[in-house]
Parts: structure tokens; C-alpha cells; sequence
């Protein structure tokens, strides 16, 4: 048996547009916004998202559903140097039906593999999220 919960496949054009934000070569901000098709058990992709500041993208999240974000941050470093982190944020806020709420949960270690994503974070609502909550978060991987 195994130890991974996987309630929701990932439609092969999430995977993609997420290797094509990995590899891209602008040195702008930029997220691709999923979320669950509950009939299909699919992750699909939401909104993808060019030059969008971290303000602009909590804007673009509904209030009350979850949904995963892949953010390609521009991080500028103390020292002068700038780093592109490519960032996966699950926002699970506290209100969501709990069936959809399980939904999410139990596809999110499935999907973060896929994608490739080895900073991954999560909020409870969309408010935590902040440009200064981000850098603090990344200042781990520093």
C-alpha cells in the first residue's frame, strides 16, 4: 500500500506551463494559478499571470476557495545578487467546504512533485500573503 494519499491528477498542461515557468528566461515576476476540477479529480490550470507583483497576485486569488500558485520570484539579495526562486504557495483558507478542503490537501504532495517544487509554503488566507512574508520564507533557502 502505498504512504501517498493522491486524490486529484494533474492535466499535463499544468505540467507544462510549470516547465515553461521553471525554464523561462524573462527576469520578471510571473505565476500560474491552479486549482481542482472536483468533477474530473484534475488539477487544472486557473490563470497564468505575467509581471505580476506579489500585491497583484493575492488580488487574482478568490476569498474563500484553495488554490495553488507557482511563482517565479525576482529576490534580491543583500549582497547585491538576484536570484529567480521558483516558489509553490497552497492557500487553503479557513471557511472552505471540508470535502473541498480535503480535496486540495491530499493532492498537493502529488502535484508539488510533479511540478518539481522544493520551496513550498502554505497560508490559511489569502491576507498572510505579502511580499515581506515571501523574502522571510525564502531567507530559509538563502
Amino acid at each position: 500500500m502505498s504512504d501517498e494519499l493522491n486524490i486529484c491528477d494533474v492535466d499535463p498542461e499544468v505540467i507544462e506551463k510549470a516547465g515553461k515557468l521553471r525554464f523561462r528566461k524573462e527576469k520578471t515576476l510571473a505565476a500560474i494559478i491552479m486549482k481542482i476540477d472536483a468533477d474530473k479529480q484534475l488539477v487544472i490550470l486557473d490563470e497564468e499571470l505575467e509581471d505580476i507583483s506579489v500585491e497583484d497576485l493575492t488580488e487574482e486569488l478568490p476569498d474563500h476557495l484553495p488554490r495553488y500558485v507557482l511563482y517565479s520570484y525576482v529576490l534580491k539579495h543583500d549582497d547585491g545578487r538576484v536570484s529567480y526562486p521558483l516558489v509553490f504557495i497552497f492557500i487553503s483558507p479557513q471557511g472552505t467546504k471540508p470535502e473541498l478542503q480535503m480535496m486540495y490537501a491530499g493532492s498537493k504532495t502529488n502535484l508539488v512533485k510533479k511540478l518539481g517544487a522544493t520551496k513550498v509554503f502554505e497560508l490559511r488566507s489569502k491576507e498572510e500573503m505579502s511580499e515581506e512574508w515571501l523574502i522571510q520564507k525564502l531567507k530559509f533557502f538563502r
